[in-house]
């Protein structure tokens, strides 16, 4: 008893020890050898099938005719409804617009948002208004697709999440200078 605590005690002081030491003192952990036997199915399966010889020639597959862009709708009803291709769009572009241009206005005149509209920020609301909406529905007209003119980086999603972020961040803008009662920054 003496002599296996010192050696499991010589074992854990010896800073020196290898690995054929160790084994010397190693607990004996029987293995069990359990013969193993892989079988592949697919060697039987070729075997059993033989191969079928076809009298009738095999014609080569026909190329699919090229796809076309579907035809985008021009008429006014169909671009301008609730789930056209203008609405959220353009929204999205103007407040896109009107969010920049209300921090711009508010840091260097300090000016919130009500104040910018009612001093003289009508005329300019509306001719901006009116010329991007223009803009964006001419082409729509002309049948063009917002999705074809869409690139990686400036995809048509990215401008729809851009716009949808625009409004809320000018609503929340109005509303906080509201509430505030004076600018926000």
């Amino acid at each position: 008893m003496a002599t296996s605590c010192y050696a499991i005690h010589s074992i854990m002081a010896s800073t020196m020890t290898t690995r054929s030491r160790l084994n010397h003192f190693a607990i004996y952990k029987p293995t069990i050898h359990v013969p193993l036997r892989v079988r592949s199915m697919a060697n039987e399966e070729q075997k059993e099938q033989q191969p079928i010889e076809s009298t009738t020639p095999v014609a080569p597959p026909k190329p699919s005719p090229p796809t076309r862009s579907p035809k985008v709708s021009t008429k006014f009803g169909d671009v301008l409804a609730f789930s056209g291709p203008a609405p959220e769009r353009i929204n999205g572009r103007l407040a896109m617009i009107g969010f920049v241009a209300a921090i711009a206005v508010e840091l260097s005149n300090g000016e919130d948002v009500f104040t910018q509209i009612s001093n003289g920020g009508i005329p300019w609301f509306l001719g901006t208004s009116v010329l991007l909406t223009l803009a964006s529905l001419i082409p729509l007209f002309q049948g063009v697709s917002v999705e074809s003119k869409s690139k990686t980086i400036m995809s048509s999603d990215a401008e729809l999440w851009n716009g949808r972020f625009a409004m809320l961040g000018l609503v929340a803008l109005a509303f906080t200078e509201f509430l505030k009662g004076g600018t926000l920054v």
